[in-house]
């Protein structure tokens, strides 16, 4: 029975591990402390490992839970209840938040609060357009907490980010911001803005 309990518990650690990367911006955000955001970001390359740890794990365990045992049989009564973590629905419980867990990075970006350029036009010579190179981005959570932070300042016409390509491209209005201001919004979430260049 300890047994069963490691490897629930193992299951469990090895999901949240391999979606922490993509979990922590959105706690960042609701915490208030962007900065942090790009904390776990080094343990992207090792998630399909710990995404194929959870499924062993978890399958030993149903495995375990489900094989048939030989059972004795004997005139005595067994009236011990089984303690509710070692209950087939309790594996059932962590099985679905480990697979809610897996497949957070698909569904992160609606935690993300909708944020709209604000941007007052007064000259279309104005807007300018720039590509910002950016480090650490590892799904679309990265995505959305990037855009939402250069979406607060005045001036942003329209911003896209890409974690596959590593870049943001920003339209912006030059009189109300710069790429200066963009930089330091990118940094401000814990991912880190190498280099920038005007497109247009």
């Amino acid at each position: 029975m300890k047994t069963d309990n490691k490897l629930i518990s193992a299951g469990l650690l090895t999901a949240i591990a391999s979606s922490l990367c993509c979990i922590t911006p959105v706690l960042a955000i609701v915490a208030g402390s962007s900065g942090v955001a790009s904390t776990f970001s080094w343990l992207e390359p090792f998630r399909p490992y710990f995404i194929g740890m959870t499924v062993l794990v978890l399958g030993f365990a149903w495995y375990q839970k489900l094989k048939p045992t030989n059972q004795i049989d004997c005139n005595c009564e067994t009236t011990q209840k089984p303690n509710f973590m070692q209950t087939k629905s309790f594996l059932g419980i962590i099985t679905v938040m480990s697979v809610l867990l897996l497949s957070f990075p698909s569904y992160a970006h609606i935690f993300f609060p909708k944020t709209e350029s604000r941007a007052i036009i007064i000259l279309t010579s104005e807007i300018q357009k720039a590509e910002f190179t950016i480090k650490g981005m590892t799904c679309s959570g990265c995505e959305h907490h990037v855009k939402t932070e250069i979406n607060k300042l005045k001036g942003i016409v329209e911003v896209v980010v890409s974690y596959e390509k590593g870049n943001a491209i920003v339209k912006f209005d030059s009189k109300q911001t710069n790429i200066k201001e963009i930089e330091k919004a990118i940094n401000s979430t814990g991912y880190k803005s190498l280099k920038s260049k005007i497109i247009s």
